[in-house]
């Protein structure tokens, strides 16, 4: 007898060793001996290696009764206990059939259903519920209930004794009502009562997962409750079924908890695969990386600190020629970031096609941003109008000031205002330099100057200005070895931000 599947007797439960104990002929009897389990084995209540076994003895795998049985003789006298243990061997009967199908169950409504059908067909009872515990719930939760026959119970919530369960939740003890128009038990079931129901058994659904090693700490809590009620009393109250039912409740804890890790491995799966979806899409939202015109040339990148995030950059193709640049950093993180993101890229575009330079066009994203009433929500956001003369006109509405880097030194572009999204009307001013060719902007969200170590150290605007690379003027170099610096002082340490950078070089008129 034992846990594995090649053993006379399989008894799939985590209190029974793999090769637990065996019965063995002996002259003209038979003995029971104990094969070095971890639990122990138990004859009538007793602890033994070996026991020479009388007609009716019970025999018990494991300290809590991973399993239980009861001792029979072909040629035993039946009179009223023999009655009594052929019935128990029938419930014990039943209860390794549910076992079996509880160890292929992985769907938890199926799992459920098991449970109860075969509780109720151990107790002979009417009526079967399974209430599970919710994590971010208080008390109990019906989950499913289950008829005689097979059939699962109309509606979400049904009567039935509310008291007894949370009870039997909170104590971990079973409770056995045997007629519950005793005493004062009436007014308290006064629902039940009305259906004519009388006799009440509530087991606790207790986790068990034993551990492999003394190092290692068992896990031992309860998940819910197994209820059941009848009319007429049967079976359901005898102490044989109340104990086959405590080994059934420890088994299906177990599997009704590898069913709800299951469920939730798939939806983390689906959520995965529709964050992936995201990402992809997100990045299909963002233009090409790297672009070249006339008389620039710009690049871009950005790396999520999750699989999507709420920083952006955006070109813009302006009707007299001009080349408009863009990067934003939407407050928060992950979808909803990247969802007001989107919506940002397509109004920028539409308000750069008709407003009057930069200022004008974060005035009008602002207005927009505002009158959705998304709240605690803003986004700081740079916007820059390149020319094909060098006019840059720029509006930085509270983004990190980008460094635009010439013949003559390294200089910020701060002229702009508050961030986007608070308040409307907001005041935003313009700036405007003039770019010689080989000049270049860099463009970044605080992903970079905050950048962290593994010694919490952040990156900080310093060892941007020290990373740029004074020699090179095309974007895409600029880009890299920015990327570089960041990578190199990270090194070691998590990712807390989105990092985006964008990088735009005038080449000046060629002719």
């Amino acid at each position: 007898m034992g846990r594995r599947v090649t053993s006379d007797l399989h008894l799939p439960s985590g209190e029974v060793s793999r090769d637990h104990a065996e019965i063995v002929a002996v002259g003209a009897g038979y003995e029971l001996r104990d094969r070095g389990s971890r639990y122990g084995t138990f004859v009538n209540g007793d602890e033994v290696t070996e026991r020479q076994l009388a007609h009716g003895d019970r025999i018990k795998l494991g300290r809590s009764g991973g399993a239980e049985m009861v001792f029979q003789l072909a040629d035993g006298v039946t009179d009223d206990g023999g009655t009594v243990a052929i019935g128990q061997m029938h419930q014990v009967a039943v209860l390794l059939e549910g076992l079996r199908a509880l160890s292929s169950g992985k769907v938890l409504d199926e799992v459920l259903a098991l449970v109860i059908d075969s509780a109720i067909a151990v107790a002979g009872a009417e009526r079967g519920f399974i209430m599970l515990s919710e994590t971010d719930a208080q008390g109990l939760e019906f989950k499913l209930g289950r008829s005689r026959d097979r059939k699962s119970l109309p509606g979400s919530r049904f009567e039935t004794s509310k008291k007894i369960p949370e009870e039997v939740y909170r104590t971990g003890q079973s409770r056995m009502e045997a007629d519950l128009l005793d005493g004062d038990l009436a007014n308290q079931h006064m629902g039940t009562v009305a259906l004519g129901i009388r006799n009440v058994l509530c087991v606790p659904l207790r986790l068990v997962r034993y551990v492999e090693s003394a190092e290692s700490t068992t896990e031992d809590r309860r998940i819910g409750v197994l209820y059941l009620d009848s009319r007429e009393k049967g079976t359901l109250l005898d102490d044989g079924t109340r104990q086959t039912l405590d080994a059934l409740a420890a088994e299906a804890a177990v599997a009704i908890d590898n069913a709800q890790l299951y469920r939730d491995a798939l939806e983390k799966a689906r959520l995965d695969q529709e964050m992936a979806t995201a990402a992809q899409i997100q990045q299909a939202l963002l233009p090409t990386r790297n672009r070249a015109g006339a008389f620039f040339d710009a690049a871009a990148e950005m790396l999520a600190c999750r699989s999507i995030g709420g920083d952006f950059f955006e070109y813009v193709d302006l009707p007299d020629g001009s080349f408009g640049f863009a990067l934003g950093d939407v407050s928060g993180k992950g979808p909803p970031a990247a969802l007001l993101g989107a919506l940002l890229q397509g109004s920028l575009a539409a308000q750069s096609i008709t407003a009057a330079g930069p200022a004008k066009t974060l005035s009008g994203v602002n207005s927009a941003l505002v009158h959705r009433g998304i709240e605690a929500r803003f986004v700081t956001l740079f916007y820059a109008v390149l020319s094909a003369t060098g006019e840059l006109s720029y509006c930085n509405a509270g983004h990190n000031p980008p460094f635009l880097v010439g013949r003559n030194g390294i200089q910020r572009l701060e002229t702009g205002g508050m961030p986007l999204g608070l308040f409307d009307p907001t005041p935003l001013d313009q700036g405007t330099v003039t770019m010689e060719p080989g000049d270049f902007v860099v463009t970044f969200s605080d992903g970079v100057s905050e950048a962290m170590n593994a010694e919490g150290e952040e990156f900080e605007d310093e060892r941007i200005q020290s990373s740029i690379d004074g020699s090179a003027h095309d974007a895409q170099t600029q880009l890299e070895h920015l990327f570089s610096s960041v990578k190199t002082f990270t090194a070691g340490a998590a990712q807390n931000d989105d990092v985006t950078v964008l990088v735009v070089s005038y080449r000046g008129i060629t002719t």
